[in-house]
């Protein structure tokens, strides 16, 4: 999937996806137009899901256990959220979470 969605950073241009293809079965990988390439392994997606399901909004802890995502899940879909952020429906059937690029470039240590 080629995207040109942008995510600001705070000291420069705006980054945009330049490429979003899965690896493998377990790894998802983003290249960015300033040419890093992000690779996530999708159950430790999964596991961080940032919804309100998940997170809680208020304190902000996590309310799903870990432990609960299964080593199987998989990703079996993968959208654009308008121009900064993928959604991922997994086969455990969560389709709630909204990955921010900020984000998913604070998760690639990228930043």
């Amino acid at each position: 999937m080629n995207n040109q969605n942008s995510m600001t950073q705070k000291n420069g241009p705006a980054v945009r996806v330049k490429s979003i293809s899965q690896i493998d079965g377990r790894t998802l990988g983003i290249t960015w137009t300033d040419d890093k390439a992000s690779r996530f392994d999708v159950v430790d997606l999964r596991r961080k899901c940032p919804c309100a399901s998940c997170i809680d909004e208020w304190t902000h802890e996590q309310i799903l256990k870990p432990e609960t995502v299964q080593d199987s899940v998989r990703p079996m879909k993968v959208d654009s959220v308008g121009q900064y952020a993928l959604s991922i429906q997994f086969s455990d059937g969560h389709k709630t979470g909204i990955y921010t690029f900020a984000m998913l470039r604070k998760l690639s240590h990228l930043n």
